[in-house]
């Protein structure tokens, strides 16, 4: 028999419901009544989701100041926050967006105390080690997607031929509270639904095979891939917008977040950072394009090394992914993953990496930044470049 072990970090107080939001001053005055409100371009803004949150927070005299990100957060967005705010005595922090938005206000949060450069912070480009003193932050994703509203990390990101992806880190830095709200996601573009979507399973089926995975991260995984079956196609092909099934996504997202945050992740996200960092393609978009590939090659490599365990688990998902299949051996099952896989990559329209102007000759040099991250089974340069190749 198995000896489990692991270790649980910390979670956000979450509320999980339709009309969550509603719930939103009474969240915001366990803190105080001046909040800085964090959202994205313009969505929730022409969706009227805006003017009703700030009703809100106006019946119970909540003071607020409203920053907009648009696009994935760079270091000089957050310096910029940080240097505008820090003598405002601010209560809390309130993100209310896709993930990038939640990456802000997290790194927002964190630096408002100590109103320095959040670079010097990053890990791996900055030289100090952040102490986890922060504001309050409360989460409200928009989006179901990255699962940033149950980690400790806000990646940050520039573009460019000196681009780079980093996080700041700390376990203080899970949200205090999150709001989860699937009545909020109604509306989203498909094609950010479809993206997004794409990006949580990518994190769920990593963090299932990964190399740290255990018995408590298994079973959220697979509760999470079971509700991405069940919810995404129905969403963005057959255009039933509906609280169920947004739901479900939004479920897929948040237990995402758990599991990455205790397994690790794979090699697509191994990828999908200098991707983003070089050539500025959407984080799930990156995921979305990659994953089957990333799925073929790396079930592939399995089969080569003899490997029982981790190809059981890629069976598994196959079951769950493909329930109409059938199959009755581990052979059939991860045929009917990577098949799955692929059926929904087309299916979805995910971008190729040509789009974004990926070159054949740029392969080696996205490499050359990736990291297999706590992938099955190691792929090299070749297998990577190849796996590249597939989605240019």
């Amino acid at each position: 028999m198995e000896v489990i072990n692991f270790s649980l970090g910390r979670l956000p107080y979450t509320m999980f419901f339709a009309g969550a939001i509603a719930q939103l001053p009474f969240a915001v005055e366990k803190f105080g009544k001046k909040i800085l409100l964090v959202t994205g371009g313009s969505s929730l803004k022409k969706s009227g989701r805006l003017d009703a949150i700030e009703r809100l927070l106006k019946s119970k005299n909540i003071y607020y100041a409203i920053v907009t990100v648009n696009g994935e957060p760079s270091p000089q967005l957050v310096d910029a926050v940080v240097k505008q705010f820090a003598d405002k005595e601010i209560n809390a922090v309130v993100s209310i967006g896709g993930g990038s938005v939640i990456d802000a206000g997290k790194a927002i949060s964190a630096m408002l105390p100590l109103n320095e450069s959040v670079y010097d912070y990053l890990e791996v480009v900055g030289t100090k080690l952040h102490g986890g003193v922060k504001i309050p932050f409360i989460a409200i994703p928009t989006t179901a997607g990255t699962g940033s509203e149950a980690t400790k990390n806000a990646v940050l990101s520039t573009t460019g031929t000196n681009g780079f992806k980093r996080s700041l880190r700390h376990d203080n830095f899970v949200p205090d509270i999150a709001i989860i709200d699937p009545e909020l996601m109604i509306g989203c573009p498909f094609n950010i639904t479809a993206a997004s979507g794409l990006d949580a399973l990518t994190q769920l089926i990593e963090s299932y095979v990964s190399t740290k995975a255990n018995p408590f991260t298994d079973a959220l995984s697979l509760s999470g891939i079971e509700k991405v079956q069940r919810s995404l196609l129905p969403l963005c092909i057959e255009k039933n917008d509906s609280i169920p099934l947004r739901a479900g996504m939004a479920y897929a997202a948040y237990v995402s977040g758990i599991t990455l945050a205790h397994a690790g992740l794979g090699i697509v996200h191994g990828l999908a950072s200098p991707l983003g960092a070089l050539f500025g393609i959407p984080h799930g978009v990156a995921c979305g394009t990659l994953l089957a590939a990333a799925a073929r090659t790396t079930i592939i490599k399995l089969k080569s090394a003899g490997d029982t365990k981790y190809l059981q688990k890629y069976a598994k998902v196959g079951e769950l992914l493909a329930p109409e299949k059938g199959g009755s051996d581990v052979e059939q099952k991860t045929h009917n993953c990577i098949h799955t896989l692929e059926e929904w990559t087309e299916t979805l329209a995910m971008p190729r990496l040509s789009m974004y102007g990926v070159r054949e000759q740029d392969c080696a040099t996205i490499v050359k930044e990736a990291d297999n991250k706590n992938n099955p089974v190691k792929l090299n340069d070749d297998e990577m470049i190849g796996l590249l190749r597939e989605r240019l």
